[in-house]
């Protein structure tokens, strides 16, 4: 569940853009952090009160085409994170600066790995297979010894 409703953040970003209270003092006035005021703010003049209201369906898996086409637009642009971020819909930009430093690494198979969380199942699968690889690896290790 959300922490706000789509029409508080939607009030909120319509009152700071009348003009009357500055971030800080809006932020004081409904107990809301000021960066997530400055982030619906932003939204709500890039894109107008629809897009601080949900999705139906939520975009949790990015393709390594589309993560190298985000790079590419703010490498050739100048863009900023934030900026970035609103250009391509993703509402959070830290998305983005994870895919920049996974890029600048040099790890463009990690780019390609879809993020979240194994089920238990996968990841006992995963410890078990790696456990016998170690242990095939040792088994060979002694073989070339002897």
């Amino acid at each position: 569940m959300a922490k706000y409703s789509e029409e508080f953040k939607v009030k909120v970003a319509e009152e700071y853009i009348e003009g009357k209270l500055s971030y800080r003092r809006l932020a004081e006035k409904y107990e809301v952090p000021t960066t997530t005021l400055r982030g619906w703010v932003r939204v709500y003049k890039y894109y107008g009160s629809n897009k601080l209201v949900k999705k139906e369906q939520k975009q949790s898996v990015y393709s390594v085409q589309f993560k190298l086409d985000v790079l590419s637009f703010m490498k050739s642009t100048g863009a900023s994170v934030s900026d970035t971020a609103l250009q391509f819909g993703i509402k959070n930009p830290s998305i983005i600066s994870r895919w920049r430093k996974t890029f600048l690494e040099g790890n463009l198979e990690v780019l390609d790995k879809q993020r979240g969380l194994l089920s238990m199942a996968n990841k006992s699968n995963n410890e078990a297979e790696k456990k016998l690889t170690n242990k095939e690896e040792s088994l060979q290790k002694l073989e070339r010894e002897n």
